[in-house]
């Protein structure tokens, strides 16, 4: 459920109408609901009720916005992070640094360092060689971090391979077979609470089946560490929840995995975390646009829209389905290729779509774009970055500037020498 609904035949964001956003704000611009942040935070808090001791960290990389984080601090949240910008932010937005999982497999020795100082709760050590050089600096800095060992279990999510983290041959983590002995030499480190382990498969998973498996040889190895005599008393379990991105389409319910998570880690005795990302965030957010124009086409035609690929990314990298509405319908349907002004083929959100009858002027929204939408954009074409609206209620506010072109350009320099 969001809260992006008709009323009196208007699409509005909670009672704010997208007529209002769109003059005041201008076009393109994301839209968030506060409403829905907080819905989607409480079922999915509520769908863990049976896990009796964990930590939620939303995944930062889905949407980085500070209002967004602050909405979710509010809610109980921590955070999962993968650079020293996301950590920042996360704690701008008042997040404990206990609370804060630092994961990713490139962390440079300035953000490990930057961490340690911090004081964030966790660090998910993605290879031996992280591990040695976070017992390093620990050392030096005379404390010991507490860390997870993230295990890679071979495990195929069945999601896009773009978004797949599970499998063998992807980049995250050890090897599940290597792991234990990996984790015996880490935990000699002087530096290091070598204290549980960690997993994440993938992203928009539609299926419990592949969580499940990498569960269970989760469990496995942390009796195989337990037994070698570690103490092992955290668990993180990533994230990678699926949301419903077409009609018809119905990805396990919070409710349903919450189930399995307390069928499959009944026993355990460890704090469990999660990372959540898009499904708190994904259907909490819209990209509001205006057609520019409609151009005839060979088969269908082209409804040309002021938003592209370099404020909405998937379609163009993943192939990636967003729903696509006009603000006022009129009740009349039309057979379009939506696509955007960017100078390359792969700027095209839909070929053939079946879509409200549209006309230059027009309002329309790409739905389910508060997931991986404004933090993937780029300024790619000389256009700059598009603006994000928070609404709360009646109200609502800007909570990121559009940055225009010219103000990309003006961090550039020509050297004198080209002068």
């Amino acid at each position: 459920m969001d809260h992006f609904e008709l009323k009196n035949g208007v699409m509005h964001a909670e009672d704010v109408s997208m007529p209002r956003i769109a003059e005041e704000v201008g076009t393109p611009v994301y839209v968030y609901s506060r409403a829905t942040l907080e819905r989607h935070a409480r079922v999915f808090r509520e769908a863990l009720g049976d896990v009796p001791d964990k930590l939620i960290a939303f995944a930062v990389k889905s949407n980085p916005n500070l209002a967004v984080l602050r909405v979710l601090s509010q809610q109980g949240y921590g955070a999962d992070v993968v650079s020293g910008g996301e950590m920042r932010r996360a704690l701008a937005a008042g997040m404990a640094p206990g609370d804060i999982v630092f994961s990713g497999v490139g962390k440079t020795r300035v953000e490990l360092s930057d961490a340690l100082d911090a004081g964030i709760g966790q660090f998910n050590i993605e290879s031996e060689e992280e591990g040695a050089e976070l017992a390093e600096l620990a050392t030096d800095k005379g404390i010991r971090a507490a860390c997870a060992l993230r295990v890679n279990p071979d495990v195929d999510a069945g999601t896009h391979d773009k978004i797949s983290t599970g499998k063998a041959d992807n980049k995250f983590g050890v090897p599940i077979r290597d792991a234990a002995p990996i984790f015996g030499r880490l935990a000699g480190l002087a530096g290091l609470n070598m204290r549980g382990v960690a997993v994440h498969i993938g992203s928009q998973l539609g299926d419990l089946a592949p969580l499940e498996a990498a569960f269970g040889k989760l469990a496995a190895l942390v009796r195989e560490l337990r037994d070698a005599g570690h103490t092992i008393t955290h668990v993180d379990l990533g994230g990678g929840l699926g949301v419903p991105y077409m009609r018809g389409e119905k990805p396990p319910a919070p409710a349903e995995y919450g189930a399995m998570v307390a069928r499959v880690t009944k026993g355990w005795d460890v704090k469990l975390i999660f990372e959540p990302g898009r499904v708190i965030a994904g259907n909490a957010g819209v990209l509001l646009t205006r057609v520019v124009r409609v151009k005839r086409g060979i088969n269908d035609p082209f409804v040309i829209v002021d938003a592209a690929m370099n404020d909405l990314a998937r379609p163009a990298l993943y192939g990636a389905y967003h729903d696509f509405a006009a603000v006022e319908p009129g009740g009349d349907a039309m057979r379009a290729n939506i696509v955007g002004p960017i100078c390359e083929t792969g700027d095209t959100f839909a070929m053939g779509r079946e879509c409200d009858l549209l006309a230059a002027g027009d309002l329309a929204v790409f739905r389910t774009a508060g997931a991986y939408g404004a933090t993937m954009a780029s300024s790619y074409n000389s256009r700059g970055f598009v603006p994000e609206v928070l609404v709360d209620g009646d109200r609502y506010a800007v909570v990121a500037d559009r940055i225009e072109a010219g103000a990309i350009m003006d961090a550039e320099r020509v050297p004198q020498w080209l002068l």
